[in-house]
């Protein structure tokens, strides 16, 4: 029998009220009955899977046979205590609050060392522009090539493993960033804590996929969000009063003391989410237990050894490089976090220069775009499953577009070009400093909206491989995290604040119409997609 289905197709809401979007009454010691793809495989796509039953006649035996040793969930499965689906409330937030907590402090120590950078420059005796910036960003380019890592390793081997493995690297590189000698020992453990940090970055959303049901994903994507945006807004507001109080290397002291605390809770709190990786464990446990080999996981691919190894890690490329859904709307979010972060780099230098700020009161310049990233997390939380749960009321067939909804991707991407424009001639022409404050949060605003809508998109497409679809994204957005911020200093001291700021704006507004797009005519393009996954 082979299973399929369209790309993307989003799990069907089960009636009752219990963590109702799990698989349907399927044995692990039983023939498997033909249900329907969704009812077989929970909250899965089916075309993630790479799974495909041979339907031919004289093999239905030998399948029949087979499917007497598959693994699945205890039945019914949607009470299996084993499926993170079924996971009580209590022990979802908990994990929720766990991994955000951690997705937090990694983009925490992104930005927290921008305010110490003069510092850094006197105490290593340079006045490079670029090496002002790079110091800071080269953090978020070890964000770029980590997912690579971290995703493949996490659909082969479990999100757990990776969470531990990620958190104990971080904090031994923040602490050699701590005890730096010189700028290149400075930058290269930067580039590495950034590279060991990414790991709840990139994984987070696929723990969320894994146990939290598609018509509450987006609120549980919302607040597990809030770590990545708040941190490099909230770093430079701590960092900046704690270089001028202790001095730059506190800022990797303290970093790592919450590092090491966070590592160590997860050890305690982290349970595994992902199904193949659960139900690979609880093969084995029956195969150990009865002496019988045959037994099997239902997940588990036909493609074996290192051939498996070798497609888990070319996916997230794959689906960057090949598919039109990803290489589009990746482009598109990479192109604005590229861009805040050319204003995460210089606003410390801004604020200086043209408002006579102090180091500690520098990290105060954050504040606009933390205001308008709650602001756009709170309408992100409100209407990102509206249209989705009205659908399941109305008993029809919920699909990604309904994540890009026109009355949050158009004020979204127009807020964005709107807020340079406030935030560069107000800066440029002086005028008081909250002029340029609320041009910042009118951008967070933006920024927040359409990365939300981005994200939940990319994991209910590619929900069984939600990983690698979002270090597909992380890669290139980090990347041009990275490198776009080398030309800020550079574009404001050749055009000035205003047209260097109108200039990032018109590329944002060119870039607009990307998820307005999807929403329209993203179903072809997701049916249109030829990626091996």
């Amino acid at each position: 029998m082979v299973l399929s289905e369209k790309p993307g197709h989003l799990p069907d809401e089960v009636s009752s009220d219990a963590e109702q979007d799990s698989p349907t009454k399927l044995t692990s010691g039983a023939q498997t009955p033909r249900l329907s793809a969704e009812q077989s495989l929970g909250h899965h796509s089916i075309q993630d899977l790479d799974i495909e039953r041979n339907a031919s006649p004289s093999s239905d035996a030998a399948a029949s046979a087979r499917d007497e040793f598959e693994v699945w969930w205890e039945d019914p499965a949607d009470q299996d205590p084993e499926n993170p689906m079924n996971w009580t409330n209590t022990r979802k937030i908990i994990t929720i609050i766990t991994i955000s907590f951690v997705t937090f402090l990694t983009p925490l120590a992104s930005s927290m060392f921008a305010p110490g950078v003069p510092d850094v420059l006197d105490e290593f005796n340079t006045d490079s522009d670029a090496i002002a910036t790079f110091v800071v960003s080269i953090f978020v380019l070890g964000f770029a090539f980590g997912p690579l890592i971290v995703a493949p390793c996490s659909e082969l081997y479990g999100r757990n493993v990776v969470y531990h493995t990620c958190n104990m690297f971080f904090v031994i590189f923040t602490i050699c960033n701590a005890v730096s000698t010189n700028i290149g020992m400075l930058l290269a453990f930067r580039f590495l804590a950034g590279f060991a940090g990414v790991g709840a970055v990139t994984i987070g959303s696929g723990t969320i996929s894994d146990m939290i049901p598609a018509k509450r994903r987006g609120l549980a994507m919302s607040c597990w969000s809030l770590g990545p945006l708040f941190g490099p807004v909230i770093g430079p507001i701590a960092g900046g009063y704690l270089t001028e109080a202790a001095g730059w290397r506190w800022v990797f002291w303290v970093i790592t003391i919450a590092a090491g605390i966070s590592t160590v809770a997860c050890f305690f709190i982290l349970k595994e989410t992902y199904a193949d990786t659960i139900l690979t464990k609880k093969a084995e446990r029956l195969r150990k237990k009865t002496g019988n080999p045959a037994w099997y996981p239902r997940l588990t691919s036909k493609t074996a050894g290192k051939q498996l190894i070798k497609e888990s890690f070319a996916r997230p490329m794959q689906i960057l490089l090949f598919s039109p859904v990803a290489s589009l709307m990746c482009f598109y979010i990479a192109t604005l976090y590229g861009l805040l972060y050319i204003l995460f780099t210089t606003f410390t230098f801004v604020f200086v220069d043209q408002y006579d700020f102090s180091t500690g009161s520098a990290g105060l310049s954050y504040l606009g775009s933390g205001v308008g990233t709650v602001a756009g997390l709170f309408v992100s939380a409100s209407f990102s499953d509206f249209k989705v749960r009205r659908k399941l009321a109305m008993n029809q067939e919920p699909q990604p577009e309904d994540r890009l909804p026109w009355f949050m991707v158009l004020p979204g991407s127009l807020s964005i070009p709107a807020g340079f424009l406030i935030y560069g001639w107000g800066a440029h022409y002086q005028v008081h400093w909250i002029v340029p404050q609320i041009g910042t949060a009118v951008i967070g605003f933006g920024v927040i909206i359409i990365l939300m809508c981005i994200q939940t998109y990319l994991v209910d497409t590619y929900n069984h491989h939600a990983a690698s679809a979002i270090a597909a994204s992380t890669v290139l957005r980090n990347l041009l995290g990275a490198l776009l911020p080398l030309s800020g200093l550079s574009i404001y001291n050749g055009l000035g604040l205003g047209w260097g700021n109108t200039l990032f704006g018109l590329l944002a507004l060119c870039a607009a119409p990307i998820p307005m797009l999807f929403g329209i005519f993203g179903e072809r393009l997701r049916n249109r997609a030829m990626v091996n996954r």
